[in-house]
């Protein structure tokens, strides 16, 4: 959703007054707290949800109560419905660092290759998170774990990065 970043989704119910467990997939759990709505996605519209009480509970989970939504039967309808912040809560980024959502469908360039894909996704695992590239039909994976050089110029939605030697030749040739 243009203008937004995705943090979480309402993973289940939490009781039988409304209140849901939400799990927490970003970096950064105090955003949450710095927000008055979260935005649901119904139907491809970011909807606001006035937060009414929020509660860390453990491994990213929080239980949440939204204002309107006062019993088990509401609640169910904003089950596994994904939840977003705006864009303008998160910090301005220099030209070598980016957002994982906002590279999405970024042209990619290596400094030796030249064009090499699209950005698929960010698969964030924890100890090897990898850019996941579309390069004429093929997935090309790089970790984002090592040193890349990465220059963004989000006017143009382009990145240009340097892989790691031999790492391009196994997927281009």
């Amino acid at each position: 959703m243009e203008g937004f970043f995705e943090i979480g989704h309402i993973a289940k119910l939490h009781g039988f007054k409304g209140e849901v467990s939400f799990f927490l997939d970003h970096s950064d759990p105090d955003l949450l707290f710095q927000c008055a709505f979260i935005y649901l996605d119904i139907d491809g519209i970011p909807t606001p949800f006035m937060i009414k009480r929020l509660k860390p509970m453990n491994k990213g989970f929080f239980v949440l109560a939204f204002d309107g939504i006062e019993n088990e039967s509401s609640a169910k309808a904003i089950l596994k419905k994904r939840g977003f912040l705006p864009d303008s809560l998160l910090p301005d980024l220099d030209d070598s660092t980016f957002y994982d959502h906002e590279i999405i469908g970024f042209d990619v360039f290596d400094t030796h290759f030249g064009p090499i894909g699209s950005v698929i996704s960010v698969i964030d695992h924890e100890a090897n998170p990898l850019l996941q590239l579309d390069f004429k039909g093929k997935e090309v994976l790089i970790p984002l774990n090592v040193e890349l050089n990465k220059k963004i110029d989000r006017k143009k939605r382009t990145l240009t990065l340097t892989a790691p030697e031999g790492l391009l030749e196994i997927y281009l040739t």
